[in-house]
């Protein structure tokens, strides 16, 4: 059976090999990561570095973006609300523990490995 992204009721591309939604999965985390996500956010999604809005908001509309981008590659809004989860309480570990970007882009791939297998073991 092939797995397709799906967007409002159309395909958005065939995906037919688990590869093929990681490697798309990764480059959208890097796009809603790095492009997507301003300095201002960037800084204001740390608890004590909010001005504008409380780092609650910062933090929950970044993880959203995540969510988004999840959920339109893949077709599975649920897969979208875990991975707003997920990407919410690394960034959240990551302002409090102080973890390197390197283990907080790791932690973050290594969700995406979840969410493929998650499609692809699921048949």
């Amino acid at each position: 059976m092939d797995h397709e992204a799906v967007v409002m009721g159309q395909v958005l591309f065939p995906i037919e090999h688990p590869v093929n939604l990681l490697i798309l999965l990764a480059l959208g985390h890097f796009v809603a990561d790095f492009p997507l996500q301003g300095d201002r956010m960037a800084v204001e999604k740390c608890p004590g570095r909010d001005v504008t809005l409380n780092w609650r908001w910062w933090i929950t509309a970044h993880a959203a973006t995540h969510g988004f981008m999840v959920s339109v590659l893949t077709g599975v809004p649920l897969l979208g609300l875990a991975e707003m989860g997920a990407h919410l309480l690394i960034d959240y570990g990551k302002t409090r523990l102080r973890y390197s970007l390197f283990l907080d882009q790791m932690m973050h791939l290594i969700c995406k490995f979840v969410w493929t297998g998650c499609l692809f073991l699921a048949v």
